[in-house]
């Protein structure tokens, strides 16, 4: 299918503060199944946050390890299996999540980079990854939502990783995190510039 001037302005646009590409990879999926130009622009935004999150805790906590590959590519995907259930772009549903893995492995990517599609809205079951949490932060605050419980399961981490108190922790992810919901107006600005339906 051919790409709409529409979904290629959301992927190339270059947004204000100037926004980060998507993975080529990524990108050219998008292209392939001419995906809904909102939902570029919504997945572009909450990649880009997912590198601040992840240039961030690098910085500031080394002693946490964690695939910041791992976390761009699933921050950039999360949301992909609503190119097939578009109507979840602007109403409630889950169904995109288990699509969207089964939509990544049906295009050749591993299970280990298909998963993001299919857990980041469970962050709180046993087992969750750093890079989960990550992904399922920055997809909260993009928009400036703060999640209480997904914030205080990334704190334990963090407090854990740096030997330091659990308040210390909190702060430091606090202010990154409020600094961050700053730019949400300016983020869902972009996003609503661009259509549901191509």
């Amino acid at each position: 299918m051919p790409t709409t001037d529409a979904l290629s302005r959301a992927l190339d646009a270059r947004g204000e503060p100037p926004l980060r590409p998507l993975p080529p990879a990524v990108s050219a999926l998008l292209r392939t199944l001419a995906a809904p130009p909102r939902l570029a622009a919504h997945l572009r935004l909450v990649h880009d946050v997912a590198h601040e999150l992840a240039d961030w805790l690098a910085g500031h906590c080394p002693a946490l390890a964690f695939d910041r590959e791992a976390v761009l590519f699933g921050a950039a995907t999360h949301d992909i299996g609503k190119a097939v259930h578009t109507a979840e772009l602007s109403g409630p549903g889950s169904a995109h999540e288990p699509a969207g893995r089964e939509l990544l492995l049906a295009h050749g990517f591993t299970e280990d980079r298909a998963r993001f599609a299919a857990t980041h809205a469970a962050w709180d079951d046993d087992g969750v990854s750093v890079e989960e949490l990550l992904v399922s932060v920055a997809d909260k605050v993009w928009k400036g939502k703060r999640v209480q419980g997904l914030e205080d399961l990334l704190v334990d981490r963090l407090a854990a990783a740096a030997g330091t108190e659990r308040w210390a922790a909190y702060l430091e992810l606090d202010g990154v995190l409020g600094r961050i919901a700053e730019g949400a107006d300016g983020r869902l600005g972009f996003q609503a510039a661009f259509p549901v339906h191509a």
